[in-house]
């Protein structure tokens, strides 16, 4: 009777899963989303826990409280500005679940069919990648390697030699069983230091993308994993992150105006933006302190407010909410602008402006936003860089030349507040900083807008 009602329990945790993707794909509706999947990821647990099969209870309870507290302070602790790179350890967790219950399934004593012993070299194969992959992207947005990509000569061969070695080997371990466990091994090994391999070139300004990919990694990981084991939860739940984690890769690149290939072999970035470039001593910025804006936004009728990693960094969202609501009662059409590949990985912007509920109508994405900065009376970026530089239009030199941008210096007035003047993570010089309407406002985002609230009210 037990092994009737498990299927049927997975069917609804899948049935909750879906439910809760679908709520997730509007800001609204989001947060129910995240109630709705957790509903489905708790059923698949009770219907894995009344398996037959689990025979160690104590083991189970001892692995959930301790992975419950380490989550618990994490979700307390981690800030904003490293929700990327704690996103990439989940992703490389998930990746080395998947490699390790593959390989555990692997070394049992019991004999496995050929289909078992393909899906469990896809498996560690996945799974290795993605482990070592996200290890590589969260050291370099956490500044523990560098953000400019790192390449070395014959790099894409030897990628080459190692992902035919690795076909190879499946190959071999499926066709010779008796040799399989030298074989699996192999894979392994030489699958993480394919994962290092694949995202070490990868610059900085790509680590949206590549978060967007490892994320789909580790979900095919799972349901290969799922195969592996005849996890009917797994097999669904890996595919529906899988899928939706090439879904938001494609949006990311489309966003850019690239291509997969070219963020994966291009090798675009700088070291996190933090490398000074050499200017032209013939260009010069306007400079002002807030204290000089006052009057600029008093009168304006519509402001548009685009956020960048730096009102992150400056944990400045709530002054900007507080902001928005002074310039409101002034009278004043408030909007925000949110390029899609704004932040350090997909969606970091939202989240940023969620958390200090600023309402969800005043975000407006690119294409929708762009016809309007004409009117505009004055636009606020507020650490953005690449995605507001216009030699993406027209200077077919550059390396963002072709990714959409937001349209600021059409406005008749733009205000820049940065900390200096060094390039974004694209590594480049931005030329909106020299344009006649632009005024540059030095220092940190959070005590320069407190100041102009001050002096607002």
């Amino acid at each position: 009777m037990q092994n009737i009602f498990i299927p049927i329990i997975y069917l609804f945790s899948a049935v909750f899963f879906i439910l809760g993707l679908r709520q997730l794909s509007h800001p609204r509706t989001a947060p129910k989303g995240n109630t709705t999947a957790a509903i489905g990821m708790l059923l698949a647990i009770i219907a894995t826990l009344l398996n037959n099969q689990i025979l160690d209870f104590q083991t189970i309870f001892i692995g959930i409280v301790i992975g419950s507290a380490i989550g618990a302070v994490l979700a307390k602790r981690v800030e904003m500005t490293s929700m990327p790179q704690l996103v990439a350890l989940f992703n490389g967790f998930g990746g080395g679940a998947s490699l390790l219950v593959g390989a555990a399934e692997f070394y049992k004593d019991e004999p496995l069919v050929v289909f078992t012993l393909a899906t469990v070299t896809i498996s560690v194969l996945i799974g290795a990648v993605t482990f070592s992959g996200s290890l590589v992207a969260f050291s370099k947005l956490q500044g523990l390697l560098r953000g400019a990509p790192i390449k070395f000569r014959g790099q894409h061969s030897i990628n080459g030699i190692l992902a035919v070695s690795i076909i190879l080997l499946a190959v071999y371990a499926v066709f010779d069983p008796t040799q399989a466990s030298n074989a699996v091994l192999a894979i392994i090994v030489i699958s993480l230091f394919l994962g290092i391999l694949f995202v070490i070139p990868i610059g900085g300004a790509d680590m949206p993308v590549v978060i967007a990919l490892l994320n789909s990694f580790s979900g095919l990981a799972a349901c290969a994993t799922g195969f592996v084991i005849q996890n009917d939860a797994l097999i669904i739940s890996g595919s529906l992150v899988g899928a939706s984690g090439i879904i938001l890769t494609d949006i990311m690149c489309k966003g850019m105006n690239r291509t997969i290939w070219n963020v994966l072999f291009s090798g675009i970035g700088s070291d996190d933006g933090k490398s000074p470039l050499v200017v032209d001593p013939m260009k010069t910025v306007k400079s002002y302190e807030p204290e000089d804006t006052v009057v600029i936004f008093e009168n304006a009728k519509q402001i548009v407010i685009v956020p960048g990693y730096g009102l992150a960094v400056a944990q400045a969202q709530h002054m900007v909410h507080e902001l928005q609501k002074l310039l409101e009662k002034k009278g004043v059409i408030v909007k925000y602008a949110i390029h899609p590949v704004a932040g350090r990985m997909p969606g970091h912007m939202n989240v940023l402006l969620a958390e200090a509920n600023i309402p969800y109508d005043s975000l407006y994405d690119l294409d929708q936003i762009n016809p309007e900065f004409e009117e505009t009376d004055v636009t606020l970026v507020i650490g953005a860089n690449d995605v507001v530089n216009p030699a993406a239009r027209h200077d077919t030199n550059s390396p963002i030349f072709g990714m959409p941008i937001l349209d600021v210096d059409k406005s008749q007035t733009v205000f820049v507040l940065k900390r200096s003047m060094n390039p974004g993570f694209a590594g480049i010089e931005n030329e909106l900083f020299y344009k006649d309407n632009t005024i540059m406002i030095f220092g940190d985002a959070k005590d320069t807008i407190s100041k102009l609230v001050f002096e607002l009210k």
